[in-house]
């Protein structure tokens, strides 16, 4: 539980946009050994997913700015890998309710290498298959991450 009590290394204050202007919510990212943590609460996820599954992903774009956060460019690749191998490929929230919680480590960027860019959370879960970034329909959410205080 040492994260609980540490200051994040690096956050995005998460919001919605036309499509779902009540999503809100905070993502942090920790730094340590070698690996990332990102722990993340969202709420006022929409209801109507036919699924309960969002995409989650770090993107390019260093801007949430656009009516469908279209500056966000593209999923986070530095080592130019195809999809689901990208740097900013997560696993998708699961919504409970309106909300999702979500816990996952990865050694696929460190914290610096981020900051600057864009956390996304999509209409429709991403299918780890479907080039070039998993069919995963609108982006509903967006986030700057900065670095944490």
């Amino acid at each position: 539980m040492k994260y609980c009590r540490k200051r994040p290394d690096a956050v995005a204050q998460i919001h919605g946009g036309i499509v779902a202007p009540q999503l809100s919510g905070c993502v942090q990212f920790y730094q340590e050994n070698g690996c990332v943590l990102i722990a993340a609460e969202i709420s006022g996820l929409p209801k109507e997913s036919e699924t309960g599954f969002f995409g989650f992903h770090i993107h390019q774009g260093g801007s949430c700015s656009g009516m469908d956060f279209s500056e966000t460019g593209s999923h986070y690749n530095a080592t130019g890998q195809t999809h689901p191998k990208h740097a900013g490929d997560l696993p998708p929230l699961l919504e409970c309710r309106g909300n999702a919680y979500l816990s996952v480590k990865t050694d696929r960027f460190s914290v610096n290498e981020i900051i600057g860019r864009t956390v996304v959370i999509h209409s429709d879960p991403d299918d780890f298959h479907a080039q070039p970034a998993g069919n995963a329909g609108k982006k509903i959410a967006c986030g700057m991450i900065r670095k944490g205080r």
